[in-house]
């Protein structure tokens, strides 16, 4: 038995995510939670691909709390590429 879910690892334990503005090309840092950012040099708006367990869990309200919990579920579902 598990002490605590392997899928919110990267939930509670957020992570520096490093995008490319397609706009102008700057590096344009992200939180692992976060979902979108504006660019600092032109400032268009990059979307985070947040999508996790949080989406289809039972039990994620209670491992992730509720404020980030309503964050992540506000976000859908990636859709997978045929």
């Amino acid at each position: 038995m598990l002490d605590k879910c392997p899928g919110t690892s990267t939930i509670l334990q957020p992570k520096l995510v490093l995008k490319k503005c397609p706009q102008c090309g700057e590096t344009v840092e992200l939180v692992s939670t976060d979902m979108k950012a504006n660019c600092d040099k032109c400032g268009f708006t990059i979307y985070n691909d947040v999508a996790s367990c949080v989406q289809w869990c039972e039990y994620a309200r209670e491992c992730v709390g509720d404020e980030l919990y309503e964050r992540l579920k506000a976000v859908p579902p990636a859709k997978s590429a045929n």
